[in-house]
Protein backbone atom coordinates (compact mmCIF):
# COMPACT_ATOMS: atom_id res chain seq x y z
CA UNK A 1 0.00 0.00 0.00
CA UNK A 2 1.44 3.33 -0.69
CA UNK A 3 0.27 6.75 0.92
CA UNK A 4 0.96 10.07 -0.38
CA UNK A 5 2.97 12.51 1.34
CA UNK A 6 3.64 16.03 0.14
CA UNK A 7 4.36 14.70 -3.17
CA UNK A 8 6.22 11.44 -2.56
CA UNK A 9 4.69 8.00 -2.47
CA UNK A 10 5.40 6.40 0.76
CA UNK A 11 5.83 2.48 0.26
CA UNK A 12 4.40 -0.15 2.81
CA UNK A 13 8.37 -1.37 2.80
CA UNK A 14 9.44 2.51 3.98
CA UNK A 15 11.32 2.81 0.53
CA UNK A 16 9.85 6.54 -1.05
CA UNK A 17 9.79 7.19 -4.34
CA UNK A 18 9.55 10.74 -5.85
CA UNK A 19 7.33 12.25 -8.59
CA UNK A 20 9.58 14.55 -10.55
CA UNK A 21 8.24 17.22 -12.40
CA UNK A 22 10.95 17.28 -14.88
CA UNK A 23 10.83 16.68 -18.69
CA UNK A 24 9.15 18.04 -20.93
CA UNK A 25 5.40 19.15 -20.62
CA UNK A 26 2.60 19.15 -23.05
CA UNK A 27 2.12 21.91 -25.20
CA UNK A 28 -1.06 23.82 -24.38
CA UNK A 29 -4.25 23.96 -26.61
CA UNK A 30 -7.16 26.30 -26.66
CA UNK A 31 -9.45 23.45 -27.29
CA UNK A 32 -12.07 25.87 -28.62
CA UNK A 33 -15.87 24.35 -28.76
CA UNK A 34 -18.49 24.66 -30.81
CA UNK A 35 -17.82 26.87 -34.29
CA UNK A 36 -14.64 27.11 -32.69
CA UNK A 37 -11.48 25.13 -34.14
CA UNK A 38 -8.48 24.60 -31.27
CA UNK A 39 -5.62 27.02 -31.24
CA UNK A 40 -3.41 24.81 -33.30
CA UNK A 41 -5.56 23.96 -35.89
CA UNK A 42 -5.19 24.97 -40.04
CA UNK A 43 -9.19 26.44 -40.41
CA UNK A 44 -10.03 25.28 -43.88
CA UNK A 45 -13.21 27.43 -43.64
CA UNK A 46 -14.59 29.51 -40.93
CA UNK A 47 -17.81 30.90 -42.99
CA UNK A 48 -16.58 33.66 -44.60
CA UNK A 49 -14.79 33.08 -48.27
CA UNK A 50 -13.41 29.82 -49.89
CA UNK A 51 -10.16 31.09 -50.87
CA UNK A 52 -8.68 27.97 -49.05
CA UNK A 53 -10.55 26.22 -51.81
CA UNK A 54 -9.78 25.21 -55.54
CA UNK A 55 -11.19 22.87 -58.34
CA UNK A 56 -8.94 19.95 -58.70
CA UNK A 57 -7.10 21.56 -61.55
CA UNK A 58 -6.30 25.26 -59.50
CA UNK A 59 -9.11 27.02 -60.29
CA UNK A 60 -10.91 28.98 -57.71
CA UNK A 61 -13.57 26.83 -55.95
CA UNK A 62 -16.96 26.84 -57.52
CA UNK A 63 -18.84 26.24 -54.29
CA UNK A 64 -20.51 28.87 -53.06
CA UNK A 65 -20.57 31.26 -49.80
CA UNK A 66 -23.28 33.08 -47.47
CA UNK A 67 -24.43 33.16 -44.17
CA UNK A 68 -21.47 31.39 -43.35
CA UNK A 69 -22.05 27.83 -44.93
CA UNK A 70 -20.11 26.57 -48.04
CA UNK A 71 -22.74 24.78 -50.55
CA UNK A 72 -21.29 22.71 -53.54
CA UNK A 73 -23.81 22.12 -55.93
CA UNK A 74 -23.57 19.07 -58.51
CA UNK A 75 -21.61 20.42 -61.20
CA UNK A 76 -19.14 22.30 -59.32
CA UNK A 77 -16.89 19.58 -59.47
CA UNK A 78 -14.70 18.22 -56.98
CA UNK A 79 -12.66 21.09 -54.49
CA UNK A 80 -10.28 20.67 -52.85
CA UNK A 81 -7.69 22.06 -50.33
CA UNK A 82 -4.52 24.68 -50.71
CA UNK A 83 -3.37 22.62 -47.68
CA UNK A 84 -1.94 19.24 -47.46
CA UNK A 85 -1.33 16.77 -45.09
CA UNK A 86 -0.28 13.74 -44.60
CA UNK A 87 -1.21 12.97 -40.88
CA UNK A 88 -4.20 15.06 -39.62
CA UNK A 89 -7.27 14.97 -37.12
CA UNK A 90 -10.06 16.77 -39.22
CA UNK A 91 -13.12 18.72 -38.22
CA UNK A 92 -16.09 19.42 -40.20
CA UNK A 93 -19.77 20.05 -40.23
CA UNK A 94 -22.41 19.09 -43.21
CA UNK A 95 -25.81 19.30 -44.41
CA UNK A 96 -27.77 17.42 -46.82
CA UNK A 97 -30.76 18.00 -49.22
CA UNK A 98 -34.50 15.46 -48.67
CA UNK A 99 -34.39 13.93 -51.83
CA UNK A 100 -37.13 11.59 -50.51
CA UNK A 101 -38.02 10.10 -54.82
CA UNK A 102 -34.41 8.63 -54.49
CA UNK A 103 -33.05 5.83 -52.35
CA UNK A 104 -29.86 3.89 -52.08
CA UNK A 105 -26.76 5.70 -53.55
CA UNK A 106 -29.16 8.46 -55.02
CA UNK A 107 -30.00 9.90 -52.25
CA UNK A 108 -27.43 13.36 -51.38
CA UNK A 109 -24.60 11.38 -52.26
CA UNK A 110 -20.74 13.37 -51.88
CA UNK A 111 -17.79 12.31 -49.86
CA UNK A 112 -14.63 13.44 -47.98
CA UNK A 113 -11.95 12.26 -49.90
CA UNK A 114 -8.24 11.69 -47.69
CA UNK A 115 -5.28 12.80 -49.60
CA UNK A 116 -7.71 12.93 -52.95
CA UNK A 117 -7.59 9.18 -52.36
CA UNK A 118 -8.96 7.23 -49.60
CA UNK A 119 -13.07 8.27 -49.53
CA UNK A 120 -15.10 8.76 -46.60
CA UNK A 121 -18.58 8.26 -47.39
CA UNK A 122 -21.44 11.11 -47.62
CA UNK A 123 -24.84 9.62 -48.08
CA UNK A 124 -28.22 10.09 -46.60
CA UNK A 125 -28.38 6.94 -45.19
CA UNK A 126 -31.56 8.22 -42.51
CA UNK A 127 -33.82 5.63 -43.11
CA UNK A 128 -32.18 4.60 -46.37
CA UNK A 129 -30.36 1.29 -46.95
CA UNK A 130 -27.93 0.44 -49.32
CA UNK A 131 -24.53 -1.75 -49.59
CA UNK A 132 -22.58 -1.73 -46.15
CA UNK A 133 -19.42 0.28 -47.88
CA UNK A 134 -21.11 2.49 -49.24
CA UNK A 135 -23.52 3.98 -46.15
CA UNK A 136 -22.70 7.45 -44.35
CA UNK A 137 -19.65 6.93 -42.66
CA UNK A 138 -18.24 4.04 -44.90
CA UNK A 139 -14.18 3.94 -45.43
CA UNK A 140 -16.04 3.88 -49.21
CA UNK A 141 -15.85 0.08 -51.04
CA UNK A 142 -13.42 -1.22 -48.00
CA UNK A 143 -14.70 -0.78 -44.43
CA UNK A 144 -18.78 -0.68 -43.31
CA UNK A 145 -19.50 2.27 -40.12
CA UNK A 146 -20.02 0.18 -37.19
CA UNK A 147 -22.95 1.64 -36.38
CA UNK A 148 -25.74 3.94 -38.50
CA UNK A 149 -25.51 7.33 -36.71
CA UNK A 150 -26.96 9.49 -39.58
CA UNK A 151 -29.23 12.05 -38.69
CA UNK A 152 -32.08 13.12 -40.70
CA UNK A 153 -31.18 15.73 -43.80
CA UNK A 154 -31.70 19.17 -43.10
CA UNK A 155 -29.97 18.70 -39.86
CA UNK A 156 -25.98 19.97 -39.30
CA UNK A 157 -23.81 16.26 -38.83
CA UNK A 158 -20.32 16.59 -37.96
CA UNK A 159 -17.10 14.22 -38.90
CA UNK A 160 -14.30 13.71 -36.95
CA UNK A 161 -11.57 11.81 -38.03
CA UNK A 162 -7.91 10.64 -37.10
CA UNK A 163 -6.39 9.78 -40.17
CA UNK A 164 -2.26 8.11 -40.13
CA UNK A 165 -1.39 7.66 -44.02
CA UNK A 166 0.19 4.43 -45.07
CA UNK A 167 3.97 4.36 -44.74
CA UNK A 168 6.19 3.09 -47.82
CA UNK A 169 9.27 0.99 -48.58
CA UNK A 170 11.96 2.15 -51.01
CA UNK A 171 10.53 -0.09 -53.92
CA UNK A 172 7.15 1.37 -53.26
CA UNK A 173 5.72 -1.11 -51.27
CA UNK A 174 3.14 -0.64 -48.71
CA UNK A 175 5.81 -1.23 -45.30
CA UNK A 176 2.93 -0.05 -43.01
CA UNK A 177 -1.12 0.20 -43.16
CA UNK A 178 -2.43 3.72 -42.57
CA UNK A 179 -5.41 4.12 -40.62
CA UNK A 180 -8.35 5.43 -40.13
CA UNK A 181 -10.52 6.32 -36.81
CA UNK A 182 -13.95 8.39 -37.38
CA UNK A 183 -16.52 9.60 -35.30
CA UNK A 184 -19.77 10.66 -36.81
CA UNK A 185 -22.03 12.61 -34.69
CA UNK A 186 -19.92 11.91 -31.66
CA UNK A 187 -20.06 8.23 -32.49
CA UNK A 188 -16.97 6.09 -33.29
CA UNK A 189 -17.90 4.27 -36.07
CA UNK A 190 -14.63 3.48 -37.99
CA UNK A 191 -12.49 2.00 -35.40
CA UNK A 192 -8.43 2.23 -36.24
CA UNK A 193 -9.58 0.32 -39.34
CA UNK A 194 -6.12 -0.12 -41.70
CA UNK A 195 -5.95 1.88 -44.78
CA UNK A 196 -4.11 0.21 -47.72
CA UNK A 197 -3.53 1.96 -51.17
CA UNK A 198 -3.58 0.28 -54.60
CA UNK A 199 -0.44 2.35 -54.84
CA UNK A 200 1.73 3.51 -51.92
CA UNK A 201 3.27 7.21 -52.11
CA UNK A 202 5.05 9.21 -49.52
CA UNK A 203 4.04 12.05 -50.70
CA UNK A 204 1.18 14.60 -48.83
CA UNK A 205 -2.21 15.15 -50.13
CA UNK A 206 -5.28 17.26 -50.13
CA UNK A 207 -8.89 16.85 -48.34
CA UNK A 208 -11.32 16.69 -51.12
CA UNK A 209 -14.78 16.99 -51.37
CA UNK A 210 -16.66 15.00 -54.02
CA UNK A 211 -19.05 16.17 -56.36
CA UNK A 212 -21.06 13.31 -58.02
CA UNK A 213 -21.91 15.77 -60.98
CA UNK A 214 -20.53 13.14 -63.60
CA UNK A 215 -23.75 11.27 -62.57
CA UNK A 216 -26.49 13.50 -63.37
CA UNK A 217 -27.79 12.10 -66.82
CA UNK A 218 -26.72 9.03 -66.11
CA UNK A 219 -28.47 5.84 -64.91
CA UNK A 220 -27.13 4.44 -61.34
CA UNK A 221 -28.01 1.28 -59.40
CA UNK A 222 -29.10 2.59 -56.05
CA UNK A 223 -31.12 0.02 -55.03
CA UNK A 224 -32.01 -3.68 -56.08
CA UNK A 225 -33.88 -3.28 -59.36
CA UNK A 226 -33.49 0.62 -59.13
CA UNK A 227 -32.20 2.58 -61.87
CA UNK A 228 -32.72 6.45 -61.48
CA UNK A 229 -30.56 9.18 -61.96
CA UNK A 230 -28.81 10.85 -59.55
CA UNK A 231 -30.08 14.16 -58.89
CA UNK A 232 -28.94 17.95 -58.87
CA UNK A 233 -27.85 17.75 -55.45
CA UNK A 234 -26.44 20.49 -53.02
CA UNK A 235 -24.21 19.67 -49.85
CA UNK A 236 -23.94 22.40 -47.24
CA UNK A 237 -20.44 22.64 -45.36
CA UNK A 238 -19.41 24.49 -42.17
CA UNK A 239 -16.71 24.95 -39.47
CA UNK A 240 -13.79 22.46 -41.17
CA UNK A 241 -10.42 22.80 -39.21
CA UNK A 242 -7.19 20.46 -39.59
CA UNK A 243 -4.82 19.46 -37.33
CA UNK A 244 -1.49 18.19 -38.58
CA UNK A 245 -0.08 15.49 -36.53
CA UNK A 246 3.53 14.96 -36.56
CA UNK A 247 3.89 11.28 -34.84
Amino acid sequence: MAVLQFGIFVLAAGIACAQSSEGPQPPVVDPGGPGKAPSDAIVLFDGRDNSAWTTMDGQPSKCTVANGVMSCRTGAGDTRTKETFRDAQIHLEFNLPYEPHMRGQGRANSGVLLHGRYEIQILDSYKNETYATGACGALYGQSAPLVNASRPPGEWQTFDIIFHAPRCAPDGTVETPGSLTLLHNGVLIQDHVPVRPRKCTTSEGPLVLQDHGRYVGRKIATAKGVTEGAPDTTVQFRNIWMRRLNQ
